[in-house]
């Protein structure tokens, strides 16, 4: 009796942790639309910030958005995947793997600013790049190599060894058997791995700030490379913080909202094509 009256408690409490987590999301996004959505117009997004008109457009930083997400996942992916097969597949000193597991799960711990200021010293000073795309690209590449690294890696776990030893008893190479048959079982993690870090950047505003800076102009992607351009989460701040526009820096937050929602519709549409 005693047991059953306490599993009956726990199950409750279950339950109203869940609904108070699902209720906490609800409003949090409520209260964003309801303050961002009457301050969205076409003239604001299609257009830039300018200064003699009064006028605020957030085009420039859109774009920024999509070119600092495919300059990031253009190098972190390769080399975030590579490695993750390596210590899975290849590598053969455990001691060595564990270590490296421990620092990539370290990494994804480290305060954001902290990358921001080591990008700034390597990429901008030490390497005499001027803020832009690319050196904020380049930073973002350290802060989501580990959490693809460490998701892919438990994807690579999951598939049972009986198809590495099938593939491999009917005279696949090592390589060939990865490439056929355990990548695309370990798809599934790959893609939420990518899924994560595309929302890290999506996000992320403290390290751009030292890296790709504060510009609000519209560039063209080669000229945005090396020059200061504000992505929408750094666009944000700038609105809300030096210039006190929240009706802008709402509007932002819902595009945000929408632009993450479409990257993880999208991404998981492409699993499932690829999964078949």
């Amino acid at each position: 009796m005693r047991r059953a009256v306490w599993n009956q408690t726990m199950k409750a409490l279950l339950y109203l942790c869940a609904l108070l987590t699902v209720g906490l999301l609800f409003v949090l996004i409520g209260y964003i639309l309801f303050r961002g959505i009457p301050n969205l117009s076409w003239r604001f997004l299609s257009s830039q910030t300018s200064y003699i008109k009064g006028t605020i457009g957030i085009l420039p930083n859109i774009m920024n958005t999509l070119y600092i997400i495919g300059v990031a996942m253009l190098i972190a992916i390769p080399i975030s995947v590579g490695a993750a097969v390596y210590l899975t597949e290849y590598a053969e000193n455990q001691r060595l793997v564990s270590i490296i597991e421990f620092a990539t799960e370290t990494l994804t711990g480290i305060p954001s600013i902290l990358f921001g200021l080591v990008g700034m010293l390597l990429f901008t000073q030490g390497m005499g790049r001027k803020q832009g795309i690319l050196a904020g690209g380049l930073t973002l590449v350290m802060i989501v190599m580990p959490i693809i690294i460490r998701t892919t890696q438990e994807s690579l776990k999951t598939v049972p060894d009986s198809y590495r030893e099938g593939a491999l008893s009917l005279g696949s190479g090592t390589w060939h058997m990865i490439r056929t048959v355990v990548l695309p079982n370990a798809t599934d993690g790959i893609v939420t791995g990518c899924i994560l870090a595309v929302g890290r950047i999506v996000g992320e505003s403290a390290a751009l700030l030292f890296t790709a800076g504060f510009g609000l102009t519209m560039n063209s992607f080669w000229k945005s490379l090396r020059s200061s351009s504000a992505t929408l989460t750094v666009a944000l701040y700038v609105y809300a913080s030096e210039r006190g526009e929240t009706g802008a820096a709402f509007a932002i937050a819902v595009i945000l909202i929408l632009l993450t929602l479409t990257i993880n519709v999208s991404a998981r549409l492409a699993a499932n094509y690829l999964r078949k």
